[in-house]
């Protein structure tokens, strides 16, 4: 299992809009910056991501930081899990091709 860290700055302009007063990270910021920060560590560059599923059973503010666990399967899945201070934020399964394998 591989551990990242990643962290949305206070004044993350999401915030702004999404919602006044209450600012929470979209779920599919979330998931991209989580997916991103995977993908550089596995060293895919480009790679066109497969999302099997996901869950978001706990907002992510800004200013939080995600704590990311990941694994990859036999059968290259990638399951990952997101929590900021112990509490889970995310969780889900993904593939990702590289470019040139997505070429006829």
């Amino acid at each position: 299992m591989a551990a990242l860290m990643m962290k949305f700055a206070v004044n993350h302009p999401c915030g702004a809009g999404h919602f006044p007063g209450n600012p929470i990270i979209p779920g599919a910021l979330l998931l991209d910056e989580v997916l991103a920060c995977i993908a550089t560590d596995l060293d895919i560059a480009n790679g066109v991501w497969r999302i099997k599923s996901a869950k978001f059973p706990q907002p992510v503010r800004p200013g939080d930081t995600v704590h990311i666990d990941y694994t990859q399967t036999a059968n290259g899945e990638i399951r990952f899990e997101g929590s900021v201070s112990d509490s889970k934020v995310m969780s889900g399964i993904a593939s990702c091709q590289a470019p040139e394998s997505l070429r006829p």
